[in-house]
């Protein structure tokens, strides 16, 4: 955004989770010029709050009054919007130290619920972009309809985010919503040239991959059975997940039970290239989810030229197009999921066609550096 003429100064509530020399060159420039609200510690922040209570009252005041406003009466509701307020004080002096007019935030959760409490209290201009899921699902927790209803417009990546903006606030006016796509670098993401083999002549297992935490919402424990089903159908395959989280265990034991844990690796987190790496040399990818956003992780296989295999959940049919640009089957259906792997185990050229077919979808429609014009120019003409 700033290449594309806009000056921006960003604010983080936490500081980064590792120190400014395991950053990368680009994120650790960053983060030196980035405002961390917590950095002072608690017993600072908690001065800073009070001197900006004295200095001003009357946006204490109204900050006072809009979080108490959250949470009805649930006591620990109540706690956190007492943090958020401190926050938003705190990040509305340094906007207005800084002479900034406008605050972006990115994302619906709690750092909305600062941004929209900054707002309210130092009556400074606010927009938002919205990804989903997790906010779409508890609205009343997110405080989602207060937070779309007081933002100036808001960004959705997605038309099915922008469905459920207005599911939510049905009364919104659609002037006040965009649309504006994720993507990613299509130049560092260049499309392998692989030979492949006819179906017949193919002896090593066909390659899959997975990438993402290792939570329900990912849907792994319904590609494991998948797994089992192509397995007992005598396809060889080696099967690699790249993430972790809270069910890796449950799943290495279910991968045990179904007898498929020989031909599945479990790689845990990875950083960055070295994920784009195994990504590149897989012959499919496999995303099994219940509930994404938009998933990035898709955009880059399909950059890569890899057949991509996913659910037809939010707004994932947006990105993929069944038998044209890759494969669509229902959510939580491992029988699906399996017929769809085996047709792809069994048809090489069907494999190239839909990886040639998705690299064309991401740098026509995903394309980064498109989109992030695409985003410049709303700011540009909502903020000038």
């Amino acid at each position: 955004m700033r290449e594309r003429g806009m000056t921006i100064e960003v604010a983080s509530i936490n500081l980064p989770d590792r120190p400014n020399n395991d950053l990368p060159p680009v994120e650790a420039a960053e983060a030196e010029h980035t405002y961390y609200v917590k950095s002072a510690g608690l017993v600072a922040v908690a001065f800073q709050v009070l001197a900006i209570a004295f200095s001003h009252p009357d946006v204490a005041f109204r900050g006072l009054l809009a979080a108490l406003r959250l949470g009805d009466w649930n006591l620990k509701s109540r706690a956190f919007a007492m943090f958020y307020l401190a926050e938003a004080l705190l990040v509305g002096r340094w906007m207005r130290t800084r002479s900034l007019s406008h605050l972006h935030v990115h994302f619906g959760g709690p750092v909305a619920t600062v941004g929209m409490l900054t707002t309210l209290a130092w009556k400074i201009p606010w927009s938002l972009t919205l990804h989903g899921p997790d906010e779409f699902f508890d609205q009343e927790a997110f405080y989602l309809r207060r937070k779309i209803e007081s933002a100036s417009f808001v960004i959705c990546i997605s038309d099915f985010c922008r469905s459920q903006v207005l599911r939510i606030a049905p009364g919104l006016d659609e002037s006040r919503l965009e649309v504006v796509r994720l993507g990613v670098d299509c130049l560092a993401l260049r499309s392998r040239e692989l030979d492949l083999p006819d179906a017949a002549n193919q002896r090593s297992p066909l390659r899959l991959v997975c990438t993402g935490r290792l939570v329900a919402a990912k849907g792994h424990r319904i590609l494991l059975e998948a797994l089992a089903l192509l397995a007992a159908e005598g396809v060889r395959y080696s099967c690699t997940l790249i993430g972790d989280g809270p069910q890796r265990g449950s799943l290495e034991a279910l991968s045990i039970q179904l007898r498929v844990d020989k031909s599945v690796r479990f790689l845990g987190a990875m950083a960055h290239e070295p994920t784009l790496s195994e990504v590149s040399q897989a012959e499919v990818f496999v995303l099994a989810s219940f509930a994404e956003g938009l998933p990035v992780a898709l955009m880059e296989a399909m950059a890569l030229g890899v057949p991509c295999v996913s659910t037809t959940i939010a707004a994932i049919p947006e990105l993929i197009e069944d038998k044209e640009n890759g494969l669509l089957v229902p959510p939580a259906n491992p029988r699906a999921l399996f017929r769809a792997l085996q047709l792809l185990a069994n048809d090489t050229g069907l494999r190239r066609q839909l990886g040639q077919q998705a690299r064309e979808t991401v740098e026509a429609q995903y394309n980064l550096a498109k989109n992030l014009d695409s985003l410049a120019r709303i700011w540009l003409r909502r903020l000038l």
